[in-house]
């Protein structure tokens, strides 16, 4: 099952001119331009204050499953997923059943991204506790297998260290008879890539090509180890995108942002890709020749929907 071969992902809701009261919809026209033009999945971030390298802490930031709750309204194609939700944030019986509701009310379109959490300045804000780092892999771990257990099983039962279920209804039931993918977030090649092989099915990854074919040979490793055929995993990256009609402008446009963001435009260059729609297809055909399977964007200009239009449509037009 591919669970995405093109996402956009929505993680800024600070739009010039446009007002709180307006803000949805907004954020539902640039969702609904990614799915006419040919994204097939849209996803938002998990986070209760906006990250650095996005916008100001104190900029405006939407509770992730009541949004997307609302885009599955808008749109009728498109996965619909988060990335990614901190495990520390929900328990996570709670959150499977938040997933399934989404599931449902999309008619089978939910995704659940999941991860370890990092931010802790939202976890001190909002009362969070945040251990370490060992015990929030742990957490990751049981929260994977409860999960998969109350999307693909009647009743199930689990008892861990840190959570437990007994008997844990989920109903209604997810729409698809394999249940909601799950997708985890995070490179850590000794413990979050052997999460994802024992239990994902799909992995996001950061990084130049290099980075990710060095990633993907360590998923390859664990599942081998487990007897898993990577192939059942869909490989996906996360990155910026910036698509003009030309190159002088999309470069415009990259310098703009980077400038906005008071980031160094040769670290932005890592994490972008860049250009007109030919120049964007090689620099992004590389990602597929080392090994990935799909592609996750942020657009620092989706607001305008029409870069979105152009994207999707370049996309899906070059890679399918």
């Amino acid at each position: 099952m591919r669970v995405t071969r093109f996402g956009l992902q929505i993680p800024n809701f600070t739009f010039p001119g446009v007002e709180d009261a307006e803000l949805f919809d907004r954020i539902a026209q640039i969702a609904v331009a990614a799915e006419e033009s040919g994204f097939d999945s849209v996803w938002v971030m998990d986070h209760f204050y906006q990250i650095t390298g996005v916008g100001p802490r104190t900029d405006p930031m939407l509770e992730a499953y009541t949004l997307l709750g609302a885009i599955a309204a808008r749109t009728t194609r498109a996965g619909l997923g988060t990335m990614v939700t901190g495990v520390t944030y929900r328990n996570p019986a709670y959150l499977a059943k938040i997933v399934t509701t989404l599931d449902v009310i999309s008619s089978g379109r939910a995704i659940l991204g999941i991860g370890a959490a990092w931010n802790q300045d939202e976890h001190a804000g909002y009362g969070f506790a945040f251990p370490p780092v060992a015990e929030r892999m742990e957490r990751l771990e049981e929260a994977l297998q409860i999960c998969r257990a109350m999307f693909s099983e009647e009743a199930p039962s689990f008892a861990g260290r840190h959570y437990a279920i007994a008997g844990a209804l989920n109903l209604p039931r997810p729409i698809r008879p394999g249940g909601i993918p799950i997708l985890v977030g995070g490179g850590g090649e000794r413990k979050t890539l052997r999460l994802v092989a024992m239990y994902a099915d799909a992995c996001n990854l950061f990084g130049d090509v290099a980075t990710i074919r060095h990633k993907l040979e360590a998923l390859n490793r664990h599942c081998e180890a487990i007897g898993r055929d990577p192939a059942e995993i869909t490989k996906t990256r996360l990155g910026g995108l910036v698509v003009a009609d030309t190159n002088a402008e999309a470069e415009r446009k990259a310098r703009l942002m980077a400038e906005a963001r008071g980031m160094d435009p040769a670290r932005v260059r890592e994490y972008l890709a860049v250009g007109d729609p030919d120049s964007v297809c090689e620099q992004l055909a590389k990602y597929f020749e080392a090994g990935l399977d799909g592609m996750i964007f942020n657009m620092h200009d989706a607001q305008d929907l029409d870069p979105v239009r152009l994207a999707g449509k370049t996309l899906s037009a070059a890679f399918g």
